[in-house]
C-alpha cells in the first residue's frame, strides 16, 4: 500500500471516529483493511477516499461497513471441553468461596449476539438452582455493536442457532415458538445489554466472572495489554477470567495465572503493596549483642560478607567504612578512609551521588536507584540498585548514609533474555493469531458462500415449483381450449351443413325468398331471386332490403314487414306490380311470414314472392 493510500486509510479511520465514536486505531491494520477492503469491493467503490465520499452520502452504509468490521462470531457452548471444565472445576471452587447471601457478577465482554451469554446463564442456573440464581446472579453483557446488541435482547434463535445447546437444557430454558426459540424470560431478567468500548471506556468493577472469547485477537498489542489491565482491574482478587480457544496470556503472567491452560481459564494475581517496597538496611548500633570482645571481630566480618559493595559516609561527608566487595568493583584502598567523598571517583561513578545522599539526609528516608549502568575497576559494565539509606544515632541525629550497590547485572540479563523471549513468543503468538483470524475469515466466507448457495438453491427450487405450476395451468387451458375448439369446430360443421341444407331448400323452393333480419338487411336470397331480379346473393347480403333497386313497390312490403316484426299478423299476403330484370311488367304475390327466434320473438321476416301469370293491371289490391 502506497503512502497515499496510507493517508487516505487514515483519514477513513478519523472519520469513523470523529461522525460514529467507532476507534478502529486499535485494531490490527492488515485485518481491517482487508475487512473494510471487502466491503468497497461489495459496494464497487475503488479506493478508500472514494469511500469516505460514499460514505458521506450514504449513511445506510455505516450498518453494513460496520457488520463487516465487527465479526460476530459466537455459538452457544462453543468449544464444548473448555465450557465443561468451567462447569466441573471452576465454577463450583468460586461460587464455593462466596456466601449464600452475596452477589455473583459476570461480565460477558464482546457478547455479540448474545448466544455465550445466555450459554453461562444456564451454567449458572444449573449450578445454583433457578432460585438462587434469580437472587443473587448479574450478569453484564456488552458489546461495540448496537444491532447485535438489538439481537441479544431478543433473545430469540433459529433452529440452527441452538443446535449445540444439550436437549435437556433446550426443554428447560427456551420455549418453541414457531420456526424460533425464546429464551427463558426469568433468566433473561438476570442479563443486562449494554453498549461498551473495550477500548475506550471504563471497566465493569467488583466482577467474579469475566468472559470474553476470542475478542482480543482482533486487537493490536498495545490496545491487547491495554484491556487486559482492565480485564485485572475489574475482577475479584480471586476472580476468574474465560478467553477463547484463539488467545493466551503468554505477555502477562504478572496479572494472569493460568488455571487451565488448554480451556484458556486464568485467575487473577492480586498485587500486594509490599513487593514494592525498598529493602531492609541494617543499621550500625552501640548497642551491644554480645560480648564486647566478639564485636571487633564480628562487626567487619559480616560488613565484609555482604556480597553487595557496600560504603558508609559520614555527616561531613567522608568515607569511613566501605567492603571488600567495594573496594575490588570502585578500587577503594584502606588509605581513603577518611577522605571526603568528592575526591572519590566513587561520588561520581557508577552515579553521582553526593545529591541523592544529600536528599537522603534531609528527608530521613532511604533514596533507591534502579538500574544503573557502569563499569567496575576492571572495566567491565554492570547494573546496580543503589540504596542510599540514611544513619541516625540514639537521638535520631543523623550521622551518615549507608551506600549499598546490589549488582543486578545478571537479573538484568535474564530480564533482557525474557524480554526477547516475550517478545519473539508474542511475535510467534501473532502470527499465530493471524492465521488463525485468517481460517476463521475464510470460514467466514465459506459459511456465507454456503448459505448464499443454500438461499439460490431454494429459489431456484421455488421458481420451479411456479413453473410446474403455470405449466399445469398451461396445459389444463390447452386441454380447455382444445374442447373448445372441438366444440366450435363441431359447431361449424353444423352450421355448414345447416346452410347446405338451407341452400338446398331454397335452391329447391321455385319461387323468389328473400330473408330480412329485424334491421331488414338482407340475410338469405335464393337462386330464383337472382334469376328475377337480376342481383346475386353476394351484391344484396347484408344490404338493407327497401334500399335495393329491383323493380318491387317498397311502401306495401314495408307494410308487410312490419306487421310481421310487431306480431300484428302470423302472415300478410298480397299482389302488386313490379318489373323483374328484363324490364317487363309482371304481377307478384307477396308472402311475408315472420321468422321467429328463441323466446317466440320475430327476427326477422321470411319473403315469398311469386309471379302470378295475369295481367298485372288487373292485380287486386295489397292485403
Amino acid at each position: 500500500m502506497t503512502d497515499a493510500q496510507d493517508r487516505d486509510f487514515d483519514a477513513l479511520l478519523e472519520y469513523l471516529k470523529r461522525t460514529r465514536g467507532f476507534d478502529f486505531n486499535a485494531y490490527k491494520p492488515p485485518s481491517l483493511k482487508r475487512r473494510i477492503e471487502k466491503r468497497m469491493q461489495t459496494a464497487g467503490i475503488d479506493g478508500f477516499a472514494h469511500y469516505l465520499d460514499y460514505l458521506e452520502v450514504h449513511p445506510e452504509e455505516f450498518a453494513a461497513l460496520f457488520d463487516v468490521i465487527l465479526i460476530n462470531v459466537t455459538a452457544f457452548f462453543r468449544d464444548t471441553p473448555a465450557w465443561n471444565v468451567l462447569r466441573t472445576e471452576v465454577l463450583p471452587s468460586l461460587l464455593a468461596a462466596h456466601p449464600d447471601s452475596q452477589p455473583v457478577r459476570v461480565w460477558s465482554a464482546g457478547c455479540a449476539s448474545g448466544e455465550e451469554t445466555y450459554s453461562i446463564a444456564m451454567v449458572l442456573a444449573e449450578a445454583m438452582e433457578r432460585e438462587a440464581f434469580r437472587a443473587r446472579v448479574k450478569i453484564y453483557a456488552t458489546d461495540a455493536d448496537e444491532d447485535a446488541l438489538n439481537q441479544a435482547r431478543a433473545a430469540t434463535y433459529s433452529a440452527a442457532q441452538v443446535e449445540n445447546v444439550p436437549a435437556d437444557l433446550l426443554s428447560r430454558y427456551f420455549t418453541r415458538d414457531g420456526d424460533r426459540y425464546v429464551f427463558d424470560k426469568d433468566l433473561r431478567r438476570s442479563v443486562i445489554f449494554g453498549r461498551h468500548d473495550l477500548v475506550q471506556d471504563a471497566p465493569i468493577s467488583r466482577v467474579h466472572l469475566l468472559m470474553c472469547r476470542n475478542a482480543l485477537m482482533y486487537f493490536n498489542t498495545e490496545a491487547q495489554a491495554k484491556i487486559v489491565q482492565r480485564f485485572h482491574f475489574a475482577l475479584t482478587d480471586d476472580g476468574v477470567l474465560f478467553l477463547g480457544k484463539a488467545e493466551m496470556l503468554f505477555a502477562h503472567t504478572t496479572l494472569f495465572a493460568p488455571i487451565d491452560l488448554r480451556s484458556r481459564l486464568f485467575r487473577k494475581v492480586a498485587k500486594n503493596g509490599w513487593r514494592d517496597r525498598m529493602a531492609v538496611i541494617n543499621h550500625l548500633t552501640d548497642e551491644p549483642f554480645g560480648p564486647p570482645l566478639a564485636r571487633p571481630v564480628v562487626y567487619p566480618a559480616a560488613f565484609d560478607a555482604n556480597p553487595n559493595a557496600q560504603v558508609v559516609i559520614d555527616a561531613e561527608g567522608r568515607l569511613t567504612l566501605f567492603n571488600e566487595r567495594a573496594g575490588a568493583l570502585f578500587h577503594v584502598a584502606p588509605g581513603d578512609l577518611g577522605r571526603p567523598l568528592q575526591d572519590l571517583d566513587l561520588s561520581y561513578r557508577p552515579i553521582e551521588l553526593r545529591s541523592h545522599i544529600k536528599e537522603a539526609l534531609e528527608q530521613r528516608r532511604a533514596v533507591i536507584l534502579r538500574n544503573i549502568e557502569g563499569e567496575t575497576a576492571a572495566r567491565e559494565r554492570r547494573s546496580y540498585d543503589v540504596h542510599i539509606s540514611p544513619l541516625a544515632d540514639d537521638g535520631a541525629l543523623p550521622i551518615g548514609v549507608s551506600v549499598t550497590f546490589a549488582d543486578v547485572s545478571r537479573v538484568q540479563d535474564l530480564q533482557s533474555q525474557l524480554t526477547r523471549s516475550k517478545q519473539d513468543l508474542e511475535t510467534a503468538y501473532e502470527e499465530l493469531q493471524s492465521t488463525n483470524e485468517e481460517l476463521e475469515t475464510t470460514n467466514e466466507e465459506l459459511q456465507s458462500t454456503v448459505e448464499e448457495l443454500e438461499t439460490t438453491n431454494e429459489e431456484l427450487q421455488s421458481t420451479n415449483e411456479e413453473l410446474e405450476t403455470m405449466n399445469a395451468e398451461l396445459q389444463s387451458t390447452n386441454e380447455e381450449m382444445q374442447s373448445a375448439n372441438d366444440g366450435l369446430r363441431q359447431r361449424g360443421d353444423d352450421l355448414r351443413d345447416a346452410n347446405a341444407l338451407l341452400e338446398a331448400i331454397l335452391g329447391g323452393v321455385r319461387s323468389s325468398v328473400i330473408v330480412v333480419d329485424r334491421e331488414l338487411r338482407v340475410v338469405a336470397w335464393n337462386h330464383c331471386s337472382e334469376d328475377l331480379w337480376g342481383i346475386r346473393s353476394e351484391e344484396v347480403r347484408g344490404q338493407n332490403f327497401l334500399n335495393l333497386d329491383i323493380g318491387l313497390p317498397a311502401d306495401p312490403v314495408r307494410s308487410a314487414i312490419r306487421a310481421c316484426l310487431l306480431g300484428e299478423a302470423d302472415k300478410t299476403a298480397f299482389v302488386v306490380a313490379a318489373t323483374n330484370r328484363r324490364g317487363k311488367r309482371i304481377a307478384c304475390r307477396v308472402t311475408g311470414s315472420p321468422l321467429v327466434g328463441t323466446g317466440g320473438k320475430p327476427r326477422g321476416v321470411i319473403l315469398v314472392i311469386e309471379e302470378e301469370t295475369q295481367d298485372p293491371s288487373a292485380a287486386p289490391p295489397v292485403h
